[in-house]
């Protein structure tokens, strides 16, 4: 173990927390810190989801303790998420996750697209009880994601709290209840990476700590800034993560 290396991965992993905490796309910042440690690819990914599982359970329950997490919904989404999750990362070891990434850079596009043209959306809760119809497609959606993030895991968050402004929360109350589901996608694929042997124990628990300060520190920023700084948070690590996903796409075919 390298101390400056370890410092600089605490550094990355507060700061991927600070963001992750909110609207997801922290893996921006903590997988290329793993993959610059020289670790092989499939480890990077395990690491960081042991260290992600640490940051996206305290801004969780951050949310909770502010009461921003409607638990009658996300109490019985959470197992769902958490076995699709496994389901994901499963796929994974079998199929290269490249596969995904053109359609995650279509539906973040759409995803930018609808919120930049919705000028109001999500500056008021508006959620109602759901019809059968539309709770069936928003069970299968929030199923479909956490596949995707044990399956590629890019934009999970954006997804998951698009997918809660779709039926009506505000941006803070969709966050919150995106961010409990996003913890439970991450200890499903957690598993099945420790299950494989493809977790760095030393850095992930080292970054692990790192992002609990993090995500708590961002998670309280965003409940005392409210809703119109998560909508421009979302907004800016939506295109980053486009751009991300555009730039490997092009890379590989190259």
């Amino acid at each position: 173990m390298d101390i400056q290396t370890l410092f600089i991965l605490i550094v990355f992993g507060f700061l991927a927390a600070f963001i992750d905490s909110v609207v997801g796309g922290g893996g921006l910042i903590s997988i290329p810190a793993l993959l610059a440690t020289g670790m092989p690819p499939s480890i990077a990914l395990g690491t960081n989801k042991l260290a992600s599982s640490f940051g996206s359970f305290t801004s969780a329950l951050s949310f909770i303790r502010s009461r921003k997490v409607d638990m009658n919904i996300v109490a019985k989404l959470f197992p769902l998420s958490f076995l699709m999750s496994i389901g994901g990362a499963f796929v994974a070891t079998k199929l290269p996750p490249e596969y995904l990434k053109p359609l995650a850079i279509i539906m973040l596009s759409l995803v930018l697209i609808y919120t930049l043209f919705k000028k109001d959306w999500g500056d008021i809760s508006t959620y109602q009880k759901l019809n059968l119809k539309q709770l069936i497609l928003f069970v299968i959606a929030i199923g479909f994601i956490g596949f995707y993030d044990g399956f590629l895991g890019g934009g999970t968050g954006s997804f998951l709290l698009f997918g809660f402004l779709m039926i009506g929360f505000d941006f803070l109350s969709a966050a919150g209840n995106a961010k409990v589901l996003n913890f439970a996608s991450n200890l499903g694929a957690l598993l099945l990476f420790i299950i494989l042997g493809h977790v760095n124990y030393t850095y992930g628990l080292s970054m692990g700590a790192a992002m609990i300060a993090g995500s708590y520190a961002g998670s309280q920023f965003a409940i005392r800034k409210g809703v119109s700084y998560v909508k421009v948070l979302f907004v800016c690590v939506t295109v980053l993560l486009i751009g991300k996903n555009i730039f490997d796409y092009v890379k590989e075919y190259l």
